[in-house]
């Protein structure tokens, strides 16, 4: 028991530390508070979520001492509940069948990586949504106070700011809450991705690797995304959440695009070469990643991994 609340207690430590860092205004300690829920997603996956839940409410009461109350509730709403839940959802599976009627281990369905995106979409809205609402309740008070925010930054770098500088600022007061928002979620989903590594890596993953080949989001997410779209237009506080929500939905069918790609390229000779140009030209570009949305979407429409597929079965033997 010591050992189980020892490593809860380290990974704990290390998530509190590296949100802290954001206050030392480094460089550095930018990438290490978007990494602050990695030590607690190792500790969920691998030694289960009564870990991760016992080290991030240490973390959380910890902060909350040495900093105020604002800081606890912000790593327990951005770091400490999403490693938590999904390092839950990850090991989360129920029995099926047995693989054969002598068989000792029974088949076990695993929490499918599509659900688990929707979550991580979730959580980033959660997130960003809970972040713009310290800086006001309403649409106004919230785009003013980004503007002020973004003008006084223009300042500090150039005194002599222009009126083409106001313009800029009030595209980028449009285009926050989504860029937020796709942090977030691509933080999330990196951080996931390497817990899950590091304990695979070490041995204690206690379920097999999925297939990210085969990730897809729930058939009703595009129902949800047609309305959030909808909603975007409404203007207000619900117009700012349902481009929140929005961008949040198109990263996930991003993510699918990615695992389209992957599987309309099993059949190329280059296939390393032409997915690692893909990566480096949305990594280097980024507007590119629209390409994913756009090839996700159409997968969830069409249908074209499932048709990929059928067509590099073989055809079934002639019967006799």
């Amino acid at each position: 028991m010591m050992p189980f609340v020892l490593i809860a207690l380290i990974a704990g430590a290390a998530s509190a530390l590296m949100f802290a860092s954001i206050i030392s205004g480094a460089l550095i300690s930018l990438v290490l508070f978007y990494l602050a829920p990695l030590p607690l997603m190792v500790a969920a996956i691998g030694w289960g979520p009564l870990c991760a839940s016992l080290g991030g409410i240490a973390a959380a009461i910890g902060l909350g001492a040495l900093f105020g109350l604002p800081y606890c509730i912000a790593f327990a709403v951005t770091v400490a509940l999403p490693a938590w839940w999904l390092g839950h959802l990850v090991l989360l599976g129920r029995q099926v069948a047995r693989v054969a009627p002598d068989a000792a281990e029974p088949e076990i369905e695993w929490y499918p990586v599509g659900r688990i995106l929707l979550w991580i979409a979730g959580f980033a809205v959660l997130t960003t949504i809970a972040a713009l609402l310290t800086l006001g309740t309403d649409a106004e008070t919230i785009t003013g106070t980004l503007r002020r925010g973004l003008m006084r930054l223009l300042r500090a770098a150039d005194p002599q700011t222009s009126g083409e500088a106001s313009q800029f600022v009030d595209a980028l007061v449009h285009i926050a809450p989504a860029a937020a928002t796709i942090i977030a979620m691509m933080t999330l989903t990196l951080n996931l991705w390497l817990s899950a590594k590091v304990t695979a890596t070490s041995g204690r993953l206690r379920r097999p690797w999925p297939d990210l080949m085969t990730a897809e989001l729930p058939p009703m997410t595009l129902v949800a995304l047609c309305i959030a779209l909808a909603l975007c237009f409404t203007g207000g506080l619900l117009a700012i959440v349902a481009q929140i929500a929005t961008a949040a939905l198109m990263m996930g069918y991003a993510l699918t695009g990615f695992a389209v790609l992957h599987t309309l390229t099993l059949a190329l000779k280059s296939r390393t070469f032409w997915l690692g140009s893909t990566y480096a030209v949305v990594v280097v570009f980024g507007w590119p990643v629209i390409a994913m949305v756009i090839l996700g979407l159409a997968d969830a429409v069409f249908g074209f991994r499932e048709r990929f597929l059928r067509s590099r079965q073989p055809p079934p033997l002639p019967t006799p």
